[in-house]
């Protein structure tokens, strides 16, 4: 996947046009696409512009690992298909970290995913963060701590 696609700067800079936020302001963003494959990424870039998802989760283990900052409310990040063709500017409203299994029904409707149920959701994610984990060498358990973000699409509105 490649991050730095010309379409990325050119969405950053439109969205920044659009809100009249000068360079001198720039509150900066994170580049990244959804999952761990083509098909999801893409199909989940589509929900997120069709205003079905709303969030994501994240491995609070696999970020310090990876020396990345904890998101919080008010980041921004571009989101990009799998080939790193930008999609959509995204603004985090909520962040919370909460063990794996004490996420609320009430996320995983917020992530859109599937049917929409908690059930689902902890198929799905249990899949995605025990592989994302084995591959650092840490293991995924109920209790692993992940991120919950809750977010809103700024652009293209």
């Amino acid at each position: 996947m490649q991050l730095d696609h010309p379409s990325v700067r050119k969405m950053w800079k439109e969205y920044l046009d659009n809100a009249g936020i000068s360079r001198r302001n720039d509150p900066g963003h994170e580049t990244w696409c959804f999952c761990d494959n083509e098909k999801d990424a893409n199909k989940l870039a589509k929900l997120v512009l069709a205003g079905q998802k709303r969030g994501t989760t994240s491995s609070l283990e696999a970020m310090i690992q990876e020396g990345e900052p904890v998101p919080k409310p008010g980041d921004h990040s571009v989101v990009t298909d799998w080939k790193g063709v930008a999609v959509c500017v995204i603004k985090n409203e909520k962040v919370s970290v909460v063990p794996f299994d004490q996420v609320s029904e009430e996320f995983a409707a917020i992530e859109g995913e599937g049917d929409g149920s908690l059930e689902y959701w902890k198929k799905v994610h249990r899949a995605a963060l025990s592989r994302e984990l084995s591959s650092m060498g840490l293991v995924f358990h109920e209790e692993t701590p992940v991120i919950c973000e809750e977010f809103s699409v700024v652009y293209p509105r």
